[in-house]
């Protein structure tokens, strides 16, 4: 029961901060976006299922850990990728630079795979339901691209 509250209440941690972060105001709602931007109410219905796959597959995962090192592991890894998730939305929303997101958001892409990988080994159940988040910050990665390329230079 504690690796579920712990990872639990991480991932509501994660996705507080992410949100309070997250600024949709003037700034936001100023750049040009392209035609294919998803609807402001896909974000939070994506990072809900997206954080509560989280914590189940860390569960999973920290479950079929065969030893404290391994186990240490794999919360350096997701805690790694939480930091990464939350500096994205500090340097997209309170920085305003699109562009250093982008290349931000390249090493999260990178900490999501490199989860899905250590967690392959322990649990496949836990590595496919991962998939999703890495699908959406692919998503996010060309949308973060697209602001860029439109709305560009920044600073």
């Amino acid at each position: 029961m504690l690796p579920v509250t712990i990872a639990g209440l991480a991932a509501l941690g994660v996705a507080a901060i992410g949100g309070t972060i997250t600024d949709l105001g003037p700034w936001y709602e100023g750049l040009n976006k392209p035609d294919w931007n998803p609807p402001r109410a896909a974000f939070p219905i994506a990072w809900t299922t997206i954080f509560a796959l989280a914590v189940i597959a860390f569960v999973s995962a920290w479950r079929k850990s065969p030893s404290t090192k391994v186990s240490d592991t794999l919360i350096g890894l997701f805690a790694a990728n939480a930091f990464l998730n939350i500096v994205w939305s500090l340097i997209f929303f309170r920085l305003q630079r699109p562009d250093w997101a982008f290349f931000e958001l390249i090493l999260l892409w990178v900490s999501i795979l490199a989860v899905i990988i250590y967690c392959w080994r322990l649990s496949r159940f836990a590595s496919l339901l991962l998939l999703p988040y890495l699908v959406w910050v692919t998503i996010a990665g060309a949308l973060n691209w697209e602001i860029v390329q439109l709305n560009g230079p920044f600073g």
